[in-house]
């Protein structure tokens, strides 16, 4: 029997639907992302800790989860909201159902609601917070004050590795799998257990014989292996690494990863920053990153209003063959 399940906004707006995932009671900003695909990748970005997403594409799971394709060790989202949730995947490469994936994980959903309504919610009035709950008792004068004092609160040590690690860059092209374009599948190798490695778009290894240093506030996986597929030696550190230990294995650059949270909150992240700053090693940084070298220069930063992501999708040109 399937349980009722009710998603709660802090404006007062209630969504029913039906429970999926873990049995247990969330509280969390609600936002949204409007890929068409790629629903894996977003539920083990490490950036939605401290969040609950709300995908727009009408129907998730159809192709399971495909654990060679996860960007991080888990799913970091604190809920998970769907229209309608596929328990039968259709993939050769499906581990499992998303279902039993969020089982396994303790993260709680809803499926079976207007999630174009709730979108529309979001847009307009901006991101808020709610709470996902089977309690069909629920009490709005109790639950709402709980709702507006949320706040997701320093996220990147939940996300972040546990200790320092290293991922060799390739010496030859061929370690990176075949070129995109000129992947075969083989029935038999696959029937045999053999996993072919996925095709790649790199076509040189124009970082040979660098080392990047990888700040891990939140990283995706496949930001340290795109750098190792192009030559770096990639040195992944905790969010709490403290600068001197960073300039002594003297990187050729250093890299501030994405990652969740208010930046402000990463008060000591900021300060070690700044004394990377007074090295002459190059700095490069994407999302959470570039917001904290921003602080760390004397920049200031503010929230956006919105929770609206999307996803990046290589397109291919037909006439030309260039991606």
């Amino acid at each position: 029997m399937k349980m009722k399940a009710f998603l709660i906004l802090e404006d007062g707006t209630v969504f029913e639907g039906i429970h999926i995932g873990a049995e247990k009671e969330i509280i969390s900003e609600i936002v949204f992302n409007t890929s068409m695909a790629g629903y894996l990748e977003v539920l083990t970005d490490p950036s939605y800790a401290g969040q609950a997403v709300c995908m727009t594409y009408p129907l998730i799971g159809n192709y399971g989860v495909c654990k060679e394709d996860c960007e991080s060790r888990r799913p970091w989202p604190d809920g998970f909201i769907v229209r309608e949730l596929s328990r039968m995947p259709s993939n050769f490469r499906s581990d499992c159902t998303i279902q039993e994936y969020l089982e396994s994980f303790g993260v709680p959903g809803i499926a079976g609601i207007d999630t174009r309504a709730l979108t529309k919610i979001l847009r307009e009035k901006g991101t808020m917070n709610g709470m996902i709950t089977t309690n069909a008792d629920y009490s709005l004068e109790e639950i709402l004050p709980r709702l507006a004092a949320y706040t997701t609160g320093n996220v990147v040590e939940k996300v972040t590795c546990e200790n320092k690690y290293e991922i060799k860059g390739a010496k030859d092209l061929a370690e990176n799998g075949p070129i995109s374009g000129s992947a075969v599948f083989n029935k038999e190798s696959f029937l045999n257990g053999v996993k072919e490695k996925k095709p790649s778009l790199v076509k040189q290894l124009n970082g040979a014989g660098k080392k990047v240093a990888l700040l891990d506030l939140g990283a995706k996986d496949n930001i340290a292996r795109s750098l190792a597929m192009r030559g770096c030696d990639v040195t992944i550190y905790p969010a709490l690494t403290a600068a001197a230990d960073i300039i002594a294995d003297k990187p050729d650059g250093i890299m501030l990863s994405n990652g969740p949270g208010d930046p402000k909150e990463c008060e000591s992240i900021i300060r070690e920053i700044r004394k990377l700053y007074e090295t002459d090693i190059p700095i490069f940084a994407i999302c959470l990153g570039h917001q904290l070298m921003a602080l760390a220069t004397g920049a200031d930063t503010f929230k956006m209003k919105y929770g609206h992501r999307g996803g990046n999708h290589p397109v291919k040109d037909l006439t030309t063959g260039r991606v």
